[in-house]
């Protein structure tokens, strides 16, 4: 849908956007075509090596960290440590739906770490939002200055880390850009409107890092390259994860400086919550 959005011309997308603008955005003509790679080969192969009573004591304590997110309160932390154990290998998304069209997880970080809140304003909006602007007022021109034009935007994917203490345990480094469009209308005395309607997207492979340790809550210290092993020898498995946010809207016509303000998507309940999100992403 993505792709397609961005193949038609820009009155087009006007106007399909003003007639059917909530059904294309749920089809997902604002999915980013950044095409996301791991960075390395995490722990490398699966189930290749023999568990020894080492992995055995450290699967335990995995176990007991997983079970000890719902009690300190990093549920998300906990969800994507019992994914690993589960040993599936399936992919996780971030944006976990409840009720409907709610993206609780990626506004969940967006309401928490407030550095993750600093990085889509500034390397991502602010960076981009004047050479946006300016490209979808010329499309405006172009088309005569009397029609609505939208335009297709995405920014550069960047690497960062979560400085939250529940996100940095269940994410933690990842992958991260903006994707949207920018819309020009005719305006009150013939100044065009011009807004952004964006999503933030995150990517990451849950793994570890060799030559690293992860302080868990309680004060448990693990190497990573003992959570590693688990993955080796068939313990846990590593898997992929990404997640979109909701829709934001930014005015660029105000010049004011853009600010994700989410509200707090909730985390009540626990792991086993229902509430929490769809079974295959617990």
């Amino acid at each position: 849908m993505a792709e397609w959005w961005r193949d038609l011309d820009p009155v087009t997308r006007g106007i399909l956007l003003r007639e059917s603008g909530d059904d294309l955005r749920e089809a997902g003509i604002m999915a980013p075509l950044y095409e996301w790679r791991p960075a390395d080969a995490g722990s490398g192969a699966f189930d290749t090596e023999d568990p020894t009573a080492h992995d055995l004591w450290v699967l335990t304590q995995a176990q007991a960290i997983a079970a000890g997110g719902d009690v300190t309160g990093e549920v998300a932390a906990s969800r994507n440590m019992q994914h690993y154990l589960s040993g599936t290998g399936e992919p996780l998304d971030l944006d976990v739906d409840v009720d409907v069209d709610v993206d609780v997880d990626v506004d969940r970080i967006l309401h928490d770490d407030s550095g993750f809140r600093t990085d889509v304003g500034t390397l991502h909006i602010t960076e981009n939002q004047e050479a946006w602007r300016q490209k979808a007022l010329d499309e405006f021109e172009k088309a005569g200055g009397d029609r609505t034009v939208v335009v297709p935007v995405e920014s550069q994917a960047i690497g960062r880390t979560f400085g939250e203490d529940e996100w940095f345990h269940a994410v933690g480094s990842h992958q991260q850009n903006v994707s949207g469009m920018v819309t020009v209308s005719p305006g009150d005395g013939g100044k065009p409107q011009v807004s952004l309607d964006y999503q933030v997207n995150v990517w990451d492979r849950y793994n570890w890092d060799s030559g690293k340790s992860t302080t868990f809550p309680g004060g448990v210290t693990i190497p990573d390259d003992d959570m590693g092993r688990l993955h080796k020898v068939g313990f846990a498995q590593e898997f992929d994860m990404r997640g979109s946010s909701s829709t934001y809207t930014q005015d660029l016509n105000s010049g004011s400086a853009p600010g994700v303000t989410p509200a707090d998507s909730g985390r009540e309940g626990s792991r086993g919550d229902a509430s929490r999100g769809d079974e295959e992403n617990r």
